[in-house]
């Protein structure tokens, strides 16, 4: 067991609070084979990086908030197979709602959509893919989120599923921890602790968080 004492978390949510890896992958091949990319029926995109850039690198000839908009309308309209990872509602409700956001690749309308099919609570701080210039792997997403519960990044402990978020993490200065389910425990080399789930972190509430992690590295 590892204790951290933290102001606030910041959350990853796809791969982190809930799970609709079956959802992206269906409608990311439905997206692909409307576009006519090659081996559509076997597509996978990047987890963890905004619709805006994996449209951008695969149809840079195109419109783009076009593709955007087709990827999000198919997004939506394909909640089959979301669930919420083990552990995460006993997390969420342990925390005071000001000590917590929700920063994630995905756009505002997505998001509050995944939570309510899942049942979890929307955040009353949010940053999501509309929020800012630059997504993850760049900083911006994690300074956002730790401008909105004002507390110093170097005092939020991010917790992501991904390289890029893990990446975007570390360059805003915040405390790293990977969650295994999307990548191999190999893959989470910036986090500094990595944990199996949420059933895996307890805390302690006070004047400061008071995490306790039963880590696998």
């Amino acid at each position: 067991m590892i204790e951290v004492e933290v102001g606030a978390f910041l959350f990853d949510m796809d791969g982190v609070l809930v799970s609709s890896i079956g959802s992206v992958r269906r409608s990311w091949r439905k997206w692909a084979k409307m576009y006519g990319l090659p081996d559509s029926e076997t597509f996978e995109i990047p987890h963890g990086q905004r619709a805006r850039e994996i449209i951008q690198g695969l149809i840079p000839e195109k419109d783009v908030d076009e593709g955007l908009r087709v990827i999000e309308e198919i997004e939506m309209a394909d909640t089959d197979d979301l669930i919420i990872l083990p552990g995460v509602r006993a997390l969420l409700e342990s925390l005071p709602k000001e000590r917590w956001a929700i920063v994630t690749s995905a756009t505002n309308r997505l998001v509050i959509a995944r939570l309510e099919v899942a049942g979890l609570p929307i955040p009353t701080r949010l940053v999501s893919a509309d929020s800012v210039e630059r997504g993850k792997p760049a900083p911006d997403p994690y300074l956002a989120g730790a401008k909105l519960l004002g507390i110093s990044p170097g005092d939020c402990l991010v917790v992501e599923d991904a390289p890029s978020g893990l990446q975007s993490g570390k360059a805003a200065g915040a405390k790293l921890l990977g969650v295994l389910g999307t990548h191999a425990l190999e893959d989470l080399g910036d986090a500094m602790w990595v944990v199996e789930s949420m059933e895996s972190v307890r805390v302690e509430v006070g004047e400061r968080l008071r995490v306790s992690l039963d880590v696998v590295r």
